[in-house]
């Protein structure tokens, strides 16, 4: 993109609505060499599981809100929330082997779960796509029962192997990164 090109404006505009998000532009063609990306494309890198998606931004109608949406659906993190949008990243990521952790988001004890559900992710970057689902939305039961459990057996792990479907259950009382460890190494080997 042209620096002051109406796409580069709108591109900013979305960059600054979501600030969590690294973005960058360049006109460069060593960059774009680089990258092997084209002009006039944003191109998301996802380090979660090393993939790249890619908007074509040659159509006139692509504005920063369809930019949010594209980053929003495609965007990996070390811990992806679930939910109707980040259900198509997840999907479509080159990781095929899942770890969800269900659990209560409102539970007090959510936030050290979180904590410790980071930290084994950390180990797992680039094997296993780390996933949280809050087993308070109705959206999310139909994925609960995909699994068999019910509120009183959570929080859990659930691992899922997206070729094949296979998949364990791991009930938890406590989360902690060795129990994580330990189930995503005894699904590995």
């Amino acid at each position: 993109q042209e620096p002051e090109s109406p796409e580069a404006s709108q591109f900013r505009l979305a960059a600054g609505r979501i600030p969590e998000v690294p973005f960058g532009l360049s006109s460069s063609p060593a960059v774009l060499s680089h990258y092997g990306v084209e002009a006039n494309t944003v191109a998301l890198f996802r380090r979660v599981d090393n993939d790249r998606r890619d908007l074509d931004m040659s159509s006139k109608d692509v504005d920063a809100e369809k930019m949010i949406r594209f980053v929003r659906m495609n965007e990996l993190r070390l811990v992806t929330e679930y939910n109707p949008v980040t259900a198509i990243g997840v999907m479509q990521s080159a990781l095929q082997l899942h770890l969800l952790l269900i659990t209560d988001k409102m539970s007090p004890k959510h936030p050290e779960r979180m904590r410790k559900y980071r930290a084994a992710a950390e180990l797992f970057k680039g094997k296993i796509l780390f996933i949280l689902l809050d087993s308070n939305l109705k959206s999310n039961e139909r994925i609960v029962s995909f699994f068999k459990l019910k509120k009183s057996q959570l929080p859990a792990l659930a691992l899922f192997h997206a070729p094949d479907e296979e998949q364990d259950v791991l009930s938890l009382n406590e989360v902690s990164v060795e129990r994580i460890q330990d189930f995503c190494n005894r699904f590995l080997q």
